[in-house]
């Protein structure tokens, strides 16, 4: 009989349809199979119904052909019913089904080991237990379809059989023993000593910017180590087992789940009675050969980002051997499979088993896929102009030691340049060699995963024998074979590469690349448009480093130096030299502490006469060095209507060259004794870090000024909680960590030079009729 007449009737409920095999399988009984009834399990998401998430699928190009031969979408959506559930939480199935077809699971290569096993174990021992109640309420067989995979069997070599796994690893006291795994890492996150240790790496980052932003960093690392461990954890005892990774040992203990539970033997299922089971077993499924159309293919897989990095110029090597393996298959084949099994009646309680692969008898080798896709690149390369590819890598296949070893060196070299770049001063030329550096991280970091999820299916020497599969292919009807063929030695990799697959998977990205040559390589945000409507908007600017080229330590000496001659000045520029080392480790520790270091270097100042001095001395100094784009930008704020505001860690008289361009200034108050001397102290903690940000905030809401609409300039890290206070911020000749957190957020970066005659090395000159401040 024809597959049609075979299936015809039948009730057929599939998982996962909204991945890329269930889609697929979907498409085909809809399309090709119109006598299949088809149900769907889908999960309710983001208060979207299941119905709902069908019928967004349904509205996808791969349905058209199905759509127009039921006369519309409507009519395909009614067609397909849904029941709404879980894997976590499956409700009861109907009990007039004939087949399911489980194509739902976890399929990344480095999921968290709870996701692995409940998506892979827990989920399919729900479902499998519906299936069987199901069957048991209906009075029927129910045909348990499972999709796996191929490499369930293991870090074996050679032929490996279309039969159940030889293993004897426990399932349940795996499944246990990995959920309370997890929870353990979690509870370990936060033991004191895993604490302290992200806690010092936060604040080693983030102490300038205040304790707030330390935690909320600490609590960041602590989360990302949860997930690394985690992963680490299913990869390590899935290759302690003999696995490749957590995903193919999870599906292996997913198989034992169904042959158990379908046996008619099972512990869980005490009386209930053994079922009908297939379980298919693909290898790598890729895009496919002829259905829905040639190249058709959902997401990134297992092949996609090797090709896209190697014809991006960013994949030098591959751990691989060139006469290895890779066995890849058509998701076509995949689903036809699929679709003559389901046709198929199994004795219950003896699974029959598929492999739907191609390295026994159609192999592909690494190095004949290396050829391919270079030809590919060669021919059409992407545009350099727009993403900056390099010539294209000759892979020498050194081997994985080899890679290995040259990748750890580049991260030793990034690590030890990254560390310099840090104590560089700031300059367009830091911040370009900082560019770089990310640019070349984002490299390494792209190689290492690559390298570490592939190394292991790089080193398998399987062949996964298909006699089953190729026997029943033989078995379908003459003419069945051309719309549902799954004979996979028919593949021409050549044709395949070449011709389908290479264009199909880098089409979308070409597509990119041209519209943004049309419309230009974008540049880095540039300058904000000021916003038309005045009300409630502020305008914040920083001082030292972002109008002015300065420092609190400068600031100093401005008001110092003019009362010096030269020896005084030479022992007193001695004596903040030999502060520096401790002035560091305070800014990096906490720039509130280092500020009131400097500031009580003020102590016995009269303030009238540090007034009177900024007048008539220090002002001109000032404003020589104040850049002309600060000006320009402050002065269009205040044409626009905005309230704009100063904000400073420098003592108040130094606010009074430019008071009269702000209507808030923000400053450090010297706290004086009753004769009007400095103490050395300040009347109030300096305004640093989240400091500025929460004064900002409590002065927004007190004079009614909207935020999300306001605008901030800052040049320091530290300045970070008050840029993002605000809707419009700007780094302004931002140090290295301002820089990058203002790329990864796509804030604008502006550069405010200092005027060409401004010298940092020139100190005022005291006037004839001006008297000392006799700083001590």
């Amino acid at each position: 009989m024809r597959l049609r007449d075979k299936l015809d009737g039948r009730r057929v409920l599939l998982t996962g349809v909204t991945g890329f095999v269930g889609e697929a399988m979907l498409q085909r009984l809809l399309t090709d199979l119109p006598g299949v009834r088809p149900v769907c399990l889908v999960r309710p998401k983001q208060g979207q119904p299941g119905r709902d998430r069908i019928a967004k699928l349904l509205r996808r190009p791969t349905f058209a052909a199905a759509a127009e031969r039921v006369g519309g979408l409507d009519a395909l959506v009614a067609l397909v019913e849904v029941v709404e559930g879980d894997l976590a939480d499956v409700p009861e199935l109907p009990t007039d089904l004939d087949v399911v077809v489980h194509c739902a699971g976890d399929v990344s290569f480095d999921p968290r080991i709870q996701d692995a096993f409940t998506s892979n174990v827990v989920g399919t021992h729900n479902l499998v237990t519906r299936v069987v109640e199901a069957s048991v309420a209906g009075g029927r067989q129910i045909h348990y379809v499972h999709v796996s995979t191929a490499y369930v069997g293991g870090r074996r070599r050679n032929a490996v059989p279309e039969a159940s796994v030889a293993h004897d690893v426990d399932w349940r006291a795996e499944r246990d023993a990995g959920l309370r795994l997890a929870q353990r890492i979690e509870d370990d996150s936060r033991q004191p000593e895993v604490l302290t240790r992200l806690t010092a790496a936060a604040q080693r980052e983030h102490g300038r910017s205040g304790p707030i932003t330390v935690a909320q960093d600490a609590e960041r690392r602590r989360r990302d180590w949860v997930r690394e461990q985690q992963q680490a954890a299913g990869g390590e005892r899935g290759r302690s087992l003999g696995w490749t990774d957590a995903y193919t040992f999870t599906k292996a203990m997913g198989e034992r789940v169904v042959e158990e539970l379908t046996s008619g033997t099972s512990r869980d299922l005490p009386g209930a009675p053994a079922l009908p089971v297939s379980i298919v077993r693909p290898s790598i499924i890729e895009s496919a050969l002829v259905h829905p159309f040639p190249g058709w293919i959902e997401g990134y897989k297992m092949a996609e980002p090797i090709i896209m990095a190697y014809g991006r110029g960013e994949l030098p090597e591959f751990p691989a051997s060139p006469d290895g393996v890779i066995d890849i298959v058509p998701i076509d084949h995949v689903v036809n499979a699929l679709i003559a099994v389901c046709a198929t009646d199994p004795e219950p309680g003896v699974p029959q088993y598929f492999h739907v692969s191609t390295g026994a008898r159609n192999p592909c080798t690494f190095a004949q896929v290396h050829e391919l896709v270079r030809e590919h690149f060669e021919k059409h390369p992407f545009d350099a102009s727009v993403t900056g590819a390099v010539p294209l890598a000759t892979w020498r296949f050194p081997g994985s030691t080899a890679v290995e070893r040259v990748l750890v060196q580049g991260e030793t070299a990034h690590r030890l340049a990254d560390r310099a770049l840090g104590m560089l001063p700031r300059s367009d030329r830091v911040r370009d060699f900082a560019r770089q550096l990310d640019r070349t991280r984002s490299r390494l970091e792209m190689l290492r995963r690559l390298l570490d999820l592939y190394r292991s299916y790089t080193q398998v020497e399987l062949q996964f024998i298909d006699d089953n599969t190729l026997a029943l292919h033989r078995a379908l009807d003459p003419d069945d074979v051309e719309l549902f063929a799954f004979d996979t030695a028919v593949v021409d990799w050549t044709h395949y590469f070449r011709d389908i697959h290479c264009p199909a998977v880098t089409a979308p990205v070409r597509k990119a690349d041209a519209l943004r040559k049309r419309r230009g390589v974008a540049p880095e945000p540039g300058p904000r448009r000021l916003d038309g409507d005045p009300a409630g908007v502020l305008a914040i600017f920083d001082m030292d480093g972002t109008l002015l080229s300065s420092n609190v330590v400068e600031n100093y000496l401005w008001l110092r130096m003019p009362e010096l001659d030269g020896p005084d000045r030479v022992r007193e520029i001695a004596k903040l030299v030999g502060r520096v080392p401790s002035y560091v480790r305070a800014e990096r520790r906490d720039r509130g502490a280092f500020l009131r270091q400097v500031h009580r270097r003020y102590e016995g100042a009269d303030l009238h006469q540090l007034d009177a001095l900024v007048d008539e001395v220090i002002t001109p100094h000032v404003l020589e060095r104040v850049s002309g784009s600060a000006l320009r930008r402050v002065r269009e704020h205040r044409a626009a209507g905005h309230h704009t505001v100063l904000v400073t860690g420098a003592v108040r008289p130094l606010t009074r060259p430019l008071a009269a361009l702000f209507d808030t200034v923000v400053a450090a108050e010297l706290a004086a004794d009753d004769d009007g001397r400095a103490t050395g102290f300040l009347t109030s903690p300096p305004m640093v870090g989240e400091s500025r940000a929460a004064w900002l905030t409590r002065f927004a809401q007190v004079h009614g000024f909207d935020l999300s609409r306001s605008y901030a300039y800052a040049d320091s890290q530290s300045d970070l909680p008050l840029l993002r206070a605000v809707g419009r911020p700007t780094a302004v000749s931002p140090d290295v960590a301002l820089y990058r957190a203002a790329r990864a957020a796509r804030w604008p970066v502006e550069n405010w030079r200092t005027p060409p005659a401004a010298s940092r090395s020139r100190f005022p000159d005291v006037r004839h009729d001006t008297t000392g401040v006799a700083l001590p």
